[in-house]
């Protein structure tokens, strides 16, 4: 089993036209991106959930995913036809085949040494340690698999700074694992916020994973009156923040 994936070299006016045309005519999916990435001209595009973004890349790559049986001759010409031009468009034809995709995403997570004591192990892994700090997490819908050097520096420095019953503020918690990190490295109170509803699932999600006590660990959108009284004035703890 297979799929015709066809990418169109298309300008930033183009972007909105081609992959409606694309849809039209069967595409199962389209996927947009920078024609310069991983080069020195390439443009990061930041948004924000909830925020509308129609910023687009001025020179883009649009790739739109067509059943093995597709006639791409056809396609192409109906493409040609709605952009106006005298020739066909630009464009690259591959095959994308059945494979076993959650097993092909697992196997880019191994088990993270990060201290001597603190691991991050994915969740059909077994701990390396048996005896260390483990963070189990599902690499999920939200940022934090703990891949990225900025959050292993995050939990490098939590293992060597925090001290037992610090109160600890995660702000833009993402998938939890700091916050979570911070309640097994003996935190009195944790909260993570995030302005992601997606996040504070998966943050809840992972914190179940790791029999965090729901008394101690605390994830919600906004810095509420629920969150100050959870985090209230206790002049016996220390307080962190990680942005």
């Amino acid at each position: 089993m297979y799929w015709h994936s066809l990418t169109l070299d298309v300008d930033a006016t183009q972007v909105e036209l081609v992959s409606e045309k694309c849809f039209e005519l069967g595409a199962l999916s389209i996927d947009i991106r920078d024609a310069a990435a991983d080069t020195a001209d390439e443009k990061p595009l930041f948004g924000e959930p909830n925020i509308a973004h129609d910023e687009i890349w001025d020179h883009t790559f649009v790739s739109a995913l067509f059943d093995h049986d597709a006639d791409i001759a056809t396609i192409l010409q109906a493409l040609k036809q709605t952009l106006n031009l005298s020739s066909q468009p630009k464009y690259a034809l591959s095959q994308v085949h059945e494979q076993d995709w959650v097993k092909l995403t697992q196997s880019q997570f191994d088990p993270i040494k990060i201290s001597q004591r603190l691991w991050i192990v994915p969740t059909w892994h077994t701990p390396v340690d048996q005896n260390a700090i483990n963070l189990i997490l599902d690499p999920g819908r939200a940022f934090g698999t703990g891949s990225h050097q900025t959050t292993q520096l995050c939990l490098s420095w939590l293992d060597e700074q925090l001290q037992p019953g610090d109160a600890v503020l995660d702000y833009g918690c993402g998938s939890g694992i700091l916050a979570i990190a911070a309640l097994k490295l003996g935190a009195s109170r944790v909260i993570g916020i995030d302005i992601d509803a997606n996040a504070i699932q998966a943050s809840q999600e992972n914190a179940k994973i790791n029999h965090c006590d729901s008394q101690s660990i605390f994830f919600s959108t906004s810095l509420n009156l629920p969150v100050a009284n959870f985090l209230k004035n206790d002049t016996s703890i220390r307080s962190l923040q990680i942005f």
